[in-house]
């Protein structure tokens, strides 16, 4: 058994300019101009030259070039350095080297995309039952108003 890497199964290169919506299956090197979405289970892997004006909703995603949207991806988001991403991400793991620009907010949360994507009872049989996890009152309490009352004087 070979434990040779393949190349990638799907390659757009620098000279390609796309409009409208991509998806794919599998893992996909991209290295052109896109204004649109992308959208896949899949593996993203986005090149220098890469420049995408658009949301991006996948697996995983490596990320250089220049992105303007937002990217969600439920296993992993990679940001590598010279990078210029301009919007909102979210995953359960989260890389950003050093050198990167990314301007935007970011939810990292692994046990939230675990927990989306197993199946109610799952948790048992993983050996956290219901019973051993936090109450979410007792993760977000509520704040109670603050009552003022006019100082008596006598």
């Amino acid at each position: 058994m070979s434990t040779q890497k393949n190349p990638p199964d799907n390659c757009l290169s620098l000279n390609v300019e796309l409009k409208g919506n991509l998806g794919f299956v599998g893992e996909l090197t991209f290295d052109g101009k896109l204004e649109g979405d992308i959208i896949s289970d899949g593996m993203l892997i986005l090149g220098d030259n890469a420049v995408i004006n658009g949301n991006v909703r996948v697996g995983s995603v490596v990320v250089r070039g220049t992105i303007n949207g937002t990217i969600t991806a439920t296993d992993r988001i990679e940001i590598k350095s010279n990078t210029q991403l301009f919007g909102d991400i979210t995953t359960s793991t989260l890389v950003i080297e050093e050198g990167a620009t990314f301007v935007g907010k970011s939810d990292v949360n692994p046990k939230k995309t675990q927990s989306d994507s197993i199946s109610p009872g799952a948790s048992a049989a993983a050996g956290t039952t219901s019973s051993e996890l936090p109450s979410e009152r007792a993760l977000y309490p509520k704040a109670q108003p603050a009552i003022r009352t006019p100082r008596q004087r006598g």
